[in-house]
């Protein structure tokens, strides 16, 4: 475990709070409050879903979104770290553009699977869940993405690289350890031709570090 201490300090994990089961169902349902039942709807991807979805879709395409970016803004005291030593995960911050992937579900496994990707994205609310206008190279679709909540005790602009190296060095979680999380997403994006030169460079130092054998 690294001892440098960092500049970007977590509030206190008292003020975070679970959503409950109800509170989780509720946003899901304002967040498809509008959808036809017969329509097949679309998610946008940027970090883990590229890799990792954990749901069936029909159809997935490259595509950018226009007006945010991809950034490691969200405090992660369950997945990626713990409520001493949380690590950072990615969000969708005002801003610039992100190019991703949008993934199409058949109308009849909306409700199924949109259950099950508000248990995995939703667990705090620390998204903004919104229906964006994503560019693909076959037409404009558009498709729900989880947007940081500026106003969630999670949320931190994101760190400076040193900092960020050391929050990532030293967080695991339930779901492994945050260094893989960041680097698994570089190669995603890598393998799928998404060029995102500062997850690049990060990725490369944190190689480096792994590869020195040093925490």
């Amino acid at each position: 475990m690294s001892s440098k201490p960092v500049s970007a300090t977590p509030p206190p994990a008292n003020i975070f709070k679970r959503w409950t089961e109800q509170e989780r169902q509720v946003s899901m349902e304002n967040a498809l409050s509008h959808w036809q039942k017969d329509q097949d709807v679309w998610i946008f991807g940027y970090g883990s879903l590229i890799w990792r979805p954990e749901f069936e879709f029909v159809e997935s395409r490259m595509a950018k979104l226009d007006g945010h970016h991809r950034a490691l803004c969200l405090w992660s005291r369950i997945n990626r770290g713990t409520p001493e030593l949380p690590g950072l995960v990615f969000g969708l911050e005002q801003g610039g553009h992100c190019t991703g992937k949008v993934f199409r579900i058949a109308a009849e496994r909306v409700e199924k699977t949109f259950e099950a990707v508000w248990v995995r994205e939703m667990s705090t609310g620390s998204y903004l869940p919104d229906w964006k206008t994503c560019q693909t190279e076959h037409g404009e679709v558009s498709a729900l993405a989880f947007i940081i909540n500026p106003e969630s005790p999670g949320y931190v602009q994101e760190p400076h690289e040193e900092d960020l190296i050391e929050i990532i060095m030293r967080a695991s979680g339930i779901y492994g350890p945050c260094v893989d999380y960041v680097m698994q997403t570089a190669i995603a994006l890598q393998e799928v031709g998404i060029c995102d030169e500062r997850l690049a460079k990060l990725s490369d130092r944190l190689r480096a570090r792994l590869q020195a054998g040093r925490p």
